[in-house]
């Protein structure tokens, strides 16, 4: 049972904000380990990279359908009871792929298990919080986590890098089982169920605020996420956000989180220093992402996407021409690091202006899952087109092109009505 009083009055919601920041950073660096572990598979195993591929497409695609369940679910059993068991669940699946001897292993382990268990340390667990604990300043507070993903990059790239190349994946498969059991006692200290558990309000708030009761909380959770769902599709807005974020999870973790490493070791350059690359990008993705949800408080959320899709396509396309010497790729880094995450904080303001605060979390929920969709399919053909092509090169200038497709979509999306009337509240 949590204690009802918590130091810090109002702002113990950093504390909660600092816990939910590492379990989103180690779930971020579970996510990557993938990319990491794939050399060392093919050299261990035999594995072909599109096998590898697969298993890595399979775990970003569960992990982003798992959202919007997981945001429900929170409501409906509560946030901690929730969380935990998705940490258990990271920690021993991953611990179990040391056992692993075939193919279908890896997918049922680092696929099947680690995708749905990740899925509920996501994204939509930080929109979450954002919307339970915080009354103002939610743009900041969500550039803040949702950078939580680039500073997993720039803590674990290197570090399961050096221990890949130095003992092959058995050592990253145990760095990352016992950094997310490790969490389990922080969840279950510090994190409140919600600040009128502690008999707080939320950051901002008058003292006589009352959130909106969530829908989700009464009835069947299931049922209520479809239902959302269903709502939400039968408006333009959501299928623009829904394309312009499969676009994101394209471009992200599906191709560049996934292949990068390896594009570079086909270009001559070794594992730790392509690490030592995406951990680069880490550094000014949580510079631009935490700067993004403070310009997203202030101007306008579609231009900002039009902006940061914009600069990410033509830096993937600069990729395969930038010869790969130390000066181009480190001005690729700058560049395209700065806006990895940043569309996070403008577009959940999207999703909140248009769908309210009470079915905003669950339709944002399946916005990310249309990223993971991306995601999930950039990962399987990054490694199809290798396999055929024998280079990345179509690869990485395709993705270039969605993203300049996607600044475009992202002028049009209009939230000046509501989205859907909102749901009546239960009595």
């Amino acid at each position: 049972m949590i204690a009802q009083s918590r130091p810090f009055g109002q702002r113990y919601a950093f504390v909660v904000v600092a816990v939910i920041f590492l379990c989103l950073l180690i779930a971020a660096g579970l996510r990557s380990a993938p990319a990491v572990m794939m050399l060392p598979l093919e050299n261990s195993f035999g594995w072909r990279r599109d096998v590898v591929s697969l298993a890595a497409a399979t775990g970003i695609f569960l992990y982003g359908l798992t959202g919007p369940f997981a945001a429900a679910l929170m409501e409906r059993i509560g946030l901690r009871r929730t969380l935990l068991a998705a940490l258990l669940l990271m920690s021993g699946s991953t611990a179990l792929s040391l056992l692993m001897t075939k193919p279908w292993h890896l997918l049922l382990t680092w696929g099947v298990f680690s995708g749905v268990s990740s899925g509920a340390v996501a994204t939509v667990l930080g929109a979450t919080i954002v919307n339970r604990w915080f009354k103002t300043n939610r743009g900041l507070v969500m550039g803040l986590m949702s950078a939580s993903s680039a500073t997993g990059l720039l803590v674990f790239l290197p570090l399961i890098a050096a221990l890949a190349q130095s003992g092959g994946w058995k050592p990253v498969v145990i760095a990352v089982s016992v950094a997310t059991a490790c969490l389990l006692p922080l969840v279950w200290l510090l994190v409140p169920e919600r600040p009128a558990s502690i008999g707080m309000v939320r950051y901002g708030a008058e003292l006589d605020d009352v959130p909106p009761s969530p829908p989700a909380a009464q009835g069947n959770f299931l049922a209520h996420t479809m239902s959302t769902l269903r709502r939400a599709a039968g408006t333009r807005v959501f299928w623009y956000l829904f394309a312009t974020f499969f676009v994101c999870g394209f471009t992200t973790n599906g191709l560049v989180g996934t292949h990068l490493i390896a594009f570079c070791g086909d270009m001559g350059i070794g594992e730790v220093q392509a690490a030592g690359l995406l951990s680069m990008m880490g550094i000014f993705d949580l510079i631009g992402t935490t700067l993004s949800g403070w310009l997203t408080d202030r101007f306008d959320p579609r231009k900002l996407l039009g902006v940061y899709y914009g600069i990410r396509g033509l830096s993937l396309i600069y990729l395969p021409y930038s010869g790969f010497s130390a000066t181009s790729l480190i001005i690729f880094a700058v560049f395209y690091g700065l806006d990895w995450i940043a569309t996070v904080p403008p577009t959940l303001r999207l999703s909140n202006e248009a769908f309210g605060d009470r079915s905003g979390p669950i339709v944002f929920g399946w916005i990310v899952a249309g990223h993971q969709v991306g995601a999930a399919t950039a990962a399987f053909f990054g490694g199809t087109m290798r396999e055929l092509q024998g280079n990345y090169e179509l690869a990485f200038l395709i993705a270039g092109m969605t993203a300049i497709a996607a600044a475009c979509i992202s002028l049009l999306i209009n939230t000046t009505r509501p989205a859907f009337d909102p749901e009546p509240q239960a009595a």
